[in-house]
């Protein structure tokens, strides 16, 4: 459990990360090279999913999402300075509950 936590986490990082470098190369005018390593560490992001322990890829991605919504708000608020308010945070509960019962229910 804690590998696939930590994978998710990486994952989450890696295109939240890759997705914020090509953002600000495109809409802030900055330098290619922030579009090439954002492409770069979007291939690791890509990369990261495969490497869980489950062998259901719609599965993992249906869970990784989850996390993803969390991370792009703690991004969003560490990065950007948008704290997420009451609806954000409930929507992101919502969606790690279901991430685990995705992922960990038992079959």
């Amino acid at each position: 459990m804690i590998k696939s936590i930590i994978l998710f986490v990486l994952a989450g990082l890696a295109e939240i990360g890759g997705g914020y470098l090509i953002w600000l190369w495109i809409k802030n005018g900055l330098p290619i090279w922030y579009g090439i390593i954002g492409g770069a560490v979007l291939v690791v992001y890509g990369i990261l999913p495969a490497l869980q322990d489950f062998p259901d890829f719609g599965r993992v991605y249906a869970a990784y999402g989850g996390l993803f919504i969390v991370l792009a708000l703690l991004w969003g608020w560490g990065v950007d300075g948008k704290a997420p308010d009451f609806y954000d945070t409930l929507g992101a509960v919502i969606c790690l509950i279901g991430a685990g019962i995705i992922l960990w229910a038992p079959r």
